[in-house]
């Protein structure tokens, strides 16, 4: 029976783009290449997706601007909600993004480092348009999920609800929580940090990094609490549509757009 009391949930294919191609790894590393990024996001929209994500993932650690033109290109194709992030670092960035024709803005490293940014994108562009990307890894030692930065590459050692926390606070919209350690691997998502964001947290957290089928989807929203799903791998090598995955979770309760 499908739940009437809740908005529809999304389900939303990610584009990670390095040197202007569509790529999937596991755990962040060993990229393979998986197509044209335009392409990608044509077909996407004709398979009913609900949004489109587009993370430049080595722009921030190569210390350069998001790849506006391809930007533009995508934006230019789709009728669907289009999230852009990689290499943000700025109000410029965020204005130069949405300028091109993208919906909301994907805020990581930056944000980290001066959080005040946030509250800046939100308070000029709407919080709906700023979403907050969070890379999170467990510390087997200290016994808690912690934040890396820089597509993957740095420790923190902070605490990621706390951040997250302050995200919030600072005016994110939406936070795109990614479990490094589940990333690729298409095993399901990290449930515990998913419970963790959303039973302390008031903003849609959207799940990523794990989805291996339709199931691993049904499961982040029903038992982690998640307001969307993001994937990759698994819609970029057809290994399932997003219209199977979208009746699989149909059919186990879950309100979506058909």
């Amino acid at each position: 029976m499908i739940a009437t009391d809740e908005l529809t949930k999304r389900v939303i294919p990610c584009l990670d783009i390095k040197d202007g191609r569509v790529v999937k790894g596991v755990n962040f590393v060993n990229l393979v290449d998986a197509g044209d990024p335009v392409s990608c996001a044509v077909a996407y929209e004709e398979n009913k997706a609900d949004e489109l994500c587009f993370l430049d993932i080595t722009a921030s650690v190569d210390k350069r601007d998001i790849l506006l033109h391809l930007v533009e290109e995508v934006a230019n194709k789709l009728f669907i909600p289009f999230t852009v992030g990689g290499g943000i670092r700025s109000l410029d960035d965020v204005r130069s993004v949405l300028n091109r024709g993208a919906d909301k803005v994907s805020i990581n490293t930056a944000a980290f480092k001066r959080p005040e940014l946030l509250r800046e994108a939100s308070e000029i562009y709407g919080s709906q348009c700023i979403v907050c990307a969070i890379d999170t890894k467990y510390n087997h030692e200290r016994k808690r999920h912690e934040i890396y930065l820089n597509g993957g590459r740095t420790e923190t050692g902070r605490e990621a609800l706390d951040w997250g926390a302050e995200a919030q606070e600072q005016g994110a919209g939406e936070i795109l929580l990614t479990s490094m350690d589940k990333d690729g691997t298409k095993d399901g998502f990290d449930i515990n940090v998913l419970k963790l964001f959303t039973q302390n947290l008031t903003i849609p957290i959207i799940a990523s990094g794990g989805a291996g089928n339709p199931e691993h989807m049904a499961e982040a929203i029903l038992r982690g609490g998640a307001d969307a799903v993001l994937a990759a791998s698994i819609f970029h090598f057809g290994v399932f549509s997003i219209q199977e995955t979208k009746q699989t979770m149909r059919e186990m309760g879950i309100k979506v757009r058909l």
